[in-house]
Order: C-alpha cells, then sequence, then structure tokens
C-alpha cells in the first residue's frame, strides 16, 4: 500500500473540526507514517466519531467482522484511536489529532516524534485556535470565583470532578516533547487528568496513566494549582473527560496567548489588581502568571485584561490581597458549546467542512 492511503487519512483529519492542515514538505504524511501502518490508517478512515462496536463497523462498511476486533484494540493500544469497555462490549471511534491522537501518542513519543510534531505545530497552531467555538476554555481556581457571583456549572472544576467515577493521571505530552527537546519544564509533569462517568473505565486501559481515586484526583488539582498550573478542560458545558495542567513554556494554546492570539481560550473572569494595595512584590506577573498578562507600571503592577484569561492563579497568591477575579461582562462572554456533538457540529460549519460522512 503506497503514500496514498497516508494521503486519504490526512484529508480525513483536516476534515474533521479540528483541522491537519497540510504543509509545503509534507511534514503531516511523515507524522502519520511514525503514528500508523498503512493497514491501520485504511481502516481509521471507515470510522466515525460516532462510538460503534466492531460488529457494527463491519455491517456499515462491509469489512469482515473476523479479526476486525482485533485490529481495533491493537489501534485503541496504540494510541490511535478512541476505546471505551462497557462489560461485554467495547465501543471504538476515531478522534482528530489535536484534542487525541497526538495526546495518545505520550507512551510512543521519541525525540523524532517530538521534533516533527514542534515543525508541524506552525502549521496546526493558527487554525486550531483562530476558529470557533474556541478548542479549550479556562476553569479558574474554584476558590477564588467571586462568592457574590454565582459561577456556572462549566465554570466549576469540583462540578467535572464531581460527576466523573474513574480518574487517571499521566506525563504531559506537551512537558514531554519539550523534554525531549533538550527545554525540560521544571513544573510537575504528571498533572494530565482523564475523568470518566463509570467505575472501571481506567482500569488497564491503554492510554496508560495510573489509575488515581477521586481524592487522589483533587490532590493532583492542588499541587497543579500550587504550581502555577492552568487548569484547561474541552469547551462545553458537559461531557468534559479531560483536565489539562497547564504551563505557558509547553502548551500550545497558552504560548498561543503569550504570543498576542488572545482569542485562542474560552474564558469567563479577568483578574483586577486594586492600585491602592499593591505593594509591588511581583508575585503575581514573575511567579504565577503563565500568559504574560500582568505588567509592571511604576509603583504597582497591572493586568492586561485583553489577554488574562481569568485562571485565578495570581489571586491565590497575593500576600496583600490586592488581586480578584472579576465576570467579564455579558456581551464578552462566549458560552461553551451544550456538549462534545455539538462543539464538532459548530466548529465544523466554521471551518466550512462537512462532517456528516463521519456522524
Amino acid at each position: 500500500m503506497s503514500d496514498e492511503v497516508y494521503h486519504k487519512l490526512a484529508k480525513v483529519l483536516d476534515t474533521l473540526p479540528n483541522s491537519f492542515p497540510s504543509t509545503p514538505n509534507g511534514l503531516e504524511i511523515r507524522l502519520l507514517k511514525k503514528v500508523f501502518t498503512p493497514e491501520e490508517a485504511d481502516l481509521f478512515c471507515d470510522l466515525r466519531l460516532i462510538p460503534e462496536t466492531a460488529q457494527q463497523i463491519a455491517e456499515r462498511t462491509g469489512r469482515p467482522l473476523e479479526g476486525l476486533g482485533e485490529k481495533l484494540i491493537s489501534m485503541w493500544q496504540r494510541g490511535e484511536i478512541f476505546g471505551i469497555s462497557l462489560g461485554d462490549v467495547t465501543l471504538f471511534r476515531m478522534v482528530p489529532w489535536v484534542v487525541g491522537i497526538y495526546e495518545f501518542q505520550v507512551n510512543r513519543m521519541d525525540r523524532e516524534f517530538a521534533q516533527m510534531c514542534e515543525e508541524y505545530s506552525i502549521f496546526l497552531g493558527p487554525p486550531l485556535v483562530m476558529n470557533s467555538p474556541k478548542m479549550m476554555q479556562v476553569i479558574p481556581v474554584e476558590k477564588e470565583i467571586p462568592a457574590k457571583q454565582e459561577a456556572l456549572s462549566y465554570e466549576q472544576v469540583s462540578t467535572i470532578m464531581e460527576m466523573g467515577q474513574s480518574f487517571a493521571v499521566n506525563q504531559c505530552i506537551c512537558k514531554k516533547e519539550q523534554g525531549l527537546l533538550d527545554n525540560a519544564c521544571k513544573k510537575p509533569q504528571e498533572v494530565c487528568m482523564a475523568i470518566a462517568p463509570m467505575p472501571g473505565v481506567m482500569d488497564n486501559h491503554p492510554w496508560g496513566g495510573r489509575v488515581i481515586s477521586k481524592e487522589e484526583a483533587y490532590e493532583v488539582l492542588r499541587r497543579a494549582e500550587e504550581a502555577g498550573l492552568v487548569h484547561l478542560t474541552s469547551n462545553y458545558e458537559s461531557g468534559n473527560w479531560f483536565i489539562c495542567n497547564c504551563c505557558g513554556c509547553c502548551c500550545m494554546a497558552l504560548r498561543a496567548v503569550r504570543m498576542g492570539i488572545t482569542n485562542a481560550i474560552n474564558s469567563h473572569y479577568y483578574a483586577e489588581i486594586d492600585q491602592a494595595t499593591c505593594i509591588s512584590c511581583g508575585i503575581c506577573a514573575n511567579d504565577r502568571c503563565q500568559i504574560h498578562a500582568i505588567e509592571e507600571k511604576e509603583d504597582s503592577y497591572r493586568v492586561n485584561k485583553e489577554r488574562c484569561i481569568g485562571c485565578g492563579l495570581c489571586v491565590s497568591t497575593c500576600p496583600a490581597e490586592s488581586v480578584r477575579l472579576v465576570q467579564k461582562p455579558l456581551g464578552e462572554l462566549e458560552a461553551p458549546a451544550k456538549d462534545e456533538q455539538t462543539w464538532f457540529e459548530e466548529r465544523a460549519r466554521s471551518r466550512g467542512v462537512d462532517i456528516s460522512a463521519y456522524m
């Protein structure tokens, strides 16, 4: 099977709402060859974004059922597709490159793959952060949300946590990539959490994450906040299955904000510093803000409201209690999509792509 199947797969991935743009030197094809065998690439193209059993896939595509389940399980184990076992039933579906295949390669990533991914980010980044709905949303440090403001469910990290019955944590692939490129991050590495609404889902999961309890998951969040990491999740109201704890030096989304692409992430708050009580210690700007949104001005610090993502990390460590979170005006708020399927549909319309064949 020639490179034709990889070009077919690249086209499918670029048709999905998250995009997988082509490059002048064929880098995207080399990435796919690094991850997929030709047979796996061909099978991926026959899947949908909606979970199906091996039998349903066989009936829909005309593929022989014999051996199909084993092939799909192998692809699931290699992080090429999404799978979930529900008792005697196992469901499979395709996933985008990001968030999806790329993150699932955390245990297979080597220096060559890291170099290719870093080079590809120049092409992948713009369509990821410039289209709507936004890819990710910030979940602020919950205890810093003003008590007088009633936070909506999708603004509260506890909502996602309390809906979960299975939890796992793994090394952040962004940090692993940068480490392989000799740009090692000093912040905690094991901070990417997967969450499922059913018990036992994470047991022996091929993602390779360490299964943890809900109490341990809350401890991961606490340590992330202490280390100055931003809580990010998918930009929809319900059905969120992950919480990333991100730094500005490794995370593609936060790096985009650092570069001035202020609409890269959906946020619901911004920080505000009381100039009268600010003691100009610089902790907020130098130790806590991951996207350089706080600037020193004469005898105090000020927040660049246009860049601030309202994570709340600067609030929690201000010794003078001069920083607070403020909810954005209604006209500036962007409600997340209702759920993942709605997000896919709205994103596809925004990009002008037809995903009906995969739904």
